[in-house]
């Protein structure tokens, strides 16, 4: 038997050639949607939920015939590699200069990580190829700034469903400031783009709040033990761990935090959050962990019961928000070929990355428009709380993530 995330990396690399939909006429013309994610590694359990959210939305405009005249492919692609244990830069670079390549290739969703981001963008600008994110939040990416190196050809190309780290850091900080009542924290994190970043927001929001920053150290994700900083930290006493970071590294520091520091609030942002950590930490070790996402929570609003139902029905599984995320980045990408279609131009990347641009696509969530740079016009940050749910699933996202609240903005 073939497992689902097997299947998936069977096809990294390669365009699935078979229609999505089933109702898709061969006189259709082809428009490939590039898909980039972390299939291999410590994230792969989310990046799997991520890929069946834009399979789902892929799947229903071909069977609905939504774009007439168009038939939506997908190519996946695999970031991920055994080597990092998690995304590789190299890897997200090769997989933009595949997709660039591929000219029937539109417009794209991804990277999961900011690292990968980081890495693809400046070749998906070259190549005239917008990409939309459901999940990569370092604010560099988008910021003006650093247009030079980010966007080298002038326009934006790299879109978001979810806020940036702008907000998720300092969000969360006001959180454990106003709602938690921390007043000592230690900061971690794992040495990537998006952890470095995350920390950085919060340390300065934290120190904004009147939150004493007792240290501040970076985590190796290949190493296995981080005894000796968990030492020093409950030596210090702080009241909070805040950790930036992703998976490979996390699911280890919940481990062994749970063993030193059992006690001390801990959080961090969306690399806590989702199936990949609650199976790679599992339980007591995430019991009370603290996290964010970077966007609305919908798995349990009455908007996205439809959506949840179906997906769960076909993949056997719960989505996670960014899941959600992710098939409203499809359905900005289907709007978007579908009034470049209408207006009688040639769907090419251009005219899509221009009609993504100017979106103002109703979606699970809202809405979804994006301003100049191409960061989503909503800003909500979302905070969850681990707590055990016995009756379900570990990976369960609905049933073992408790919503809070939305974090206060700054």
């Amino acid at each position: 038997m073939i497992t689902r995330r097997a299947a998936a990396q069977m096809l990294a690399g390669t365009a699935i050639t078979a229609a999505l939909g089933a109702n898709a006429f061969a006189a259709n013309q082809v428009v490939t949607v590039g898909l980039d994610l972390s299939l291999t590694g410590a994230d792969a359990e989310s990046a799997d939920r991520v890929k069946d959210g834009v399979v789902l939305a892929l799947d229903a405009a071909n069977k609905a015939n939504t774009v007439p005249g168009y038939e939506f492919h997908l190519m996946v692609l695999d970031d991920g590699t055994a080597t990092a244990g998690q995304y590789d830069p190299g890897q997200a670079a090769t997989n933009a200069r595949k997709m660039v390549a591929d000219k029937s290739v539109v417009a794209a969703i991804g990277p999961q990580m900011s690292g990968a981001g980081k890495a693809m963008a400046p070749i998906l600008s070259e190549g005239d190829l917008a990409t939309i994110t459901p999940s990569s939040t370092n604010p560099d990416i988008t910021d003006p700034k650093f247009a030079e190196q980010f966007r080298p050809a002038g326009k934006p190309i790299y879109f978001r469903t979810v806020t940036t780290d702008a907000f998720q850091g300092p969000n969360m900080a006001n959180y454990m400031a106003e709602v938690l009542h921390v007043k000592s924290v230690y900061i971690l994190d794992d040495s990537g783009a998006y952890g470095v970043g995350l920390a950085d927001a919060f340390e300065a929001q934290a120190k904004k709040k009147g939150m004493q920053i007792l240290g501040r150290d970076r985590l190796d994700p290949k190493a296995a033990d981080y005894t000796a900083v968990l030492t020093k930290i409950k030596s210090l006493n702080p009241q909070a761990l805040y950790y930036g970071g992703v998976s490979e590294a996390g699911v280890k520091l919940a481990k062994q935090a749970n063993d030193i520091i059992p006690q001390i609030i801990k959080a961090g942002g969306d690399g806590v959050v989702g199936a990949s950590f609650l199976a790679g930490a599992g339980f007591p070790s995430a019991e009370g962990w603290y996290g964010t996402v970077a966007s609305p929570h919908l798995t349990s609003d009455k908007s996205a019961e439809e959506f949840v139902q179906k997906f769960t029905q076909r993949f056997n599984v719960a989505p996670e928000d960014y899941s959600i995320t992710a098939y409203d980045g499809a359905l900005v990408i289907i709007d978007a070929v579908k009034r470049v279609a209408a207006s009688g131009k040639p769907v090419t990347r251009a005219a899509v990355r221009d009609a993504i641009q100017t979106a103002n696509t109703p979606t699970i969530q809202g809405t979804v428009a994006f301003d100049a740079n191409g960061d989503l016009t909503n800003r909500t940050v979302s905070v969850f709380q681990i707590r055990e749910d016995k009756t379900a699933k570990l990976d369960d996202f609905a049933k073992q993530y408790h919503y809070l609240a939305v974090a206060p903005q700054s």
